[in-house]
């Protein structure tokens, strides 16, 4: 309590209160949940004892992230300036089910602490360690700008510096992350899910309760302001907002990608007790995030209504920064401390995720060869070690992504990075499906065909970023394909079988 209460800029004692005892709390219930735990294979999976719904609002809250809850509202309010973002979670719905039919059942064949364990059994073990190389630098990359975001945000409520918040949101939840492994991480995503859904509606209740007119007031304004406008239907590949086309196509590859290819959701269907398990969990997650992305640009939608009535020459010109904003000029105390909270749950959700999946890879691909002598404690200790590790990488990538200035919107950033690395990870996957007779030598050099292809788009086309996953798997696949012609090696199973 006495950072927020001595260096208050905003938020009072009560608001200070509330968000102390949400962080103190998870760090209890990190700790709780550790206990008995003996193994590497406890720490990252859990048991196999996490219930169905617990997975589920897990999924939702490692993706959501600050950057939804913050970055979303502001393309309704200034960005896009209605709700064609919300175009993209049908494609991620599509993306779901078609991990359920393809990629899932692969994941339930043997015992894996890692994703890319299933591309080592299919290509080899460079196949698998380049798989999980892309992975750990994309991480690292998406989730330290998701990081600053979110000490952003942070510095708006208190009196600390950029640095200074990342560093703290980071020791944070690292400590709850390292002491409770991934049921910490799960539990915890399920409050953060509570409380971050708790002050999106807050936050929508407040204006409307703000405003003259109502609810009405705010429907008209979207109405003569054209924000309500969902679908366009521009078949344009180079649009750098939200299309039906490449919210559909484009969202569902990089869903393909994100939650079949990534070690941070995969981790969630490996800590199931079933393949069942985990197929409704992701199924339903979809559904969820649809309606959350509806609300979150509801709130974009509402705040434009307040700013063209109140406060019109101190409007936010920020679309990141709107939603913070508003909460630490206009909410009152102790709902200025739940908004705050619910940044801070969004972003330890993700980072938590971010944490754990990344040590996890690393051991797994990278470590357990080497230390194939090592006891369930040492394997252990060596899992919350590289936990923290990984915590100090994020850290760092948001204070040098910090330093250097970068301006760009951060969701348009991190998508575009996510597109840029899953779709050569979605590309592996898939060659692994269509083609069982692919050398390891052809499937790496397919990999590194897709990844110029891939650079050569973002760096000399004006392809929006939506396509990137599309473009990198693709090649690969097609590559793969062309060269297995050529180099074809002895019947083997494929990632179906």
């Amino acid at each position: 309590m006495g950072l927020l209460a001595a260096n208050s800029v905003v938020i009072g004692w009560i608001d200070g209160c509330v968000v102390v005892a949400y962080l103190i709390a998870t760090i209890l219930l990190g700790i709780w949940l550790g206990r008995g735990q003996k193994t590497n294979r406890e720490y990252f999976l859990g048991g196999h004892q996490l219930p169905t719904w617990a997975l589920l609002l897990s999924i939702v809250a490692t993706e959501t992230s600050t950057v939804t809850f913050l970055s979303v509202p502001g393309r309704s309010y200034i960005v896009d300036r209605n709700f064609t973002f919300l175009q993209i979670a049908f494609g991620y719905i599509v993306g779901r089910f078609a991990i359920i039919l393809l990629l899932l059942p692969g994941y339930f064949r043997g015992e894996m602490l890692s994703a890319y364990e299933v591309l080592g059994r299919r290509f080899g073990l460079a196949t698998r360690r380049l798989a999980s190389l892309v992975f750990l630098v994309m991480r690292n990359l998406a989730d330290g700008l998701r990081l600053l975001l979110s000490a952003t945000a942070l510095k708006l409520a208190i009196n600390l510096n950029i640095v200074e918040c990342i560093v703290v949101m980071t020791i944070i939840t690292a400590i709850y992350c390292c002491a409770g492994g991934v049921k910490s991480v799960v539990w915890n995503d399920c409050i953060q899910f509570a409380v971050y859904m708790a002050g999106a509606i807050a936050t929508v209740w407040m204006i409307v309760h703000m405003m003259s007119g109502g609810w009405g007031q705010i429907v008209q304004f979207g109405h003569d302001t054209g924000r309500w406008q969902v679908f366009d239907f521009d078949p344009s590949l180079t649009k750098k907002t939200v299309t039906f086309w490449s919210g559909l196509v484009g969202g569902g590859f990089l869903t393909l990608a994100t939650h079949g290819a990534d070690q941070m959701i995969v981790q969630r269907y490996l800590c199931a007790k079933n393949q069942k398990s985990a197929s409704w969990a992701l199924g339903i997650s979809g559904f969820i995030v649809l309606g959350q992305f509806a609300l979150f640009l509801l709130i974009g939608l509402a705040l434009a209504c307040f700013y063209s009535t109140h406060d019109t020459a101190s409007a936010p010109t920020n679309g990141d920064q709107v939603f913070m904003t508003f909460v630490v000029q206009h909410m009152g105390a102790g709902l200025t401390g739940l908004i705050l909270a619910a940044v801070l749950a969004a972003t330890m959700s993700n980072l938590s995720s971010s944490f754990n999946s990344s040590a996890s890879a690393f051991m797994s691909d990278w470590l357990q060869r080497w230390l194939p002598n090592m006891t369930d404690r040492q394997s252990l200790t060596l899992a919350r070690v590289l936990t923290l590790v990984s915590a100090a990488i994020h850290a760092l990538v948001a204070i040098t992504v910090y330093n250097l200035g970068v301006d760009e919107s951060t969701v348009q950033l991190v998508l575009g990075i996510a597109g840029f690395s899953t779709g050569l990870l979605l590309g592996l996957y898939i060659l692994g499906l269509v083609a069982p007779h692919t050398r390891e030598a052809v499937a790496i050099a397919a990999f590194f065909v897709g990844l110029a292809a891939t650079f050569s788009v973002w760096r000399f086309t004006q392809i929006s970023s939506w396509w990137y996953t599309l473009v990198g798997s693709t090649v690969i696949v097609t590559v793969g394909l062309i060269l297995g012609v050529f180099f074809k090696r002895p019947s083997s199973k494929s990632l179906a079988s």
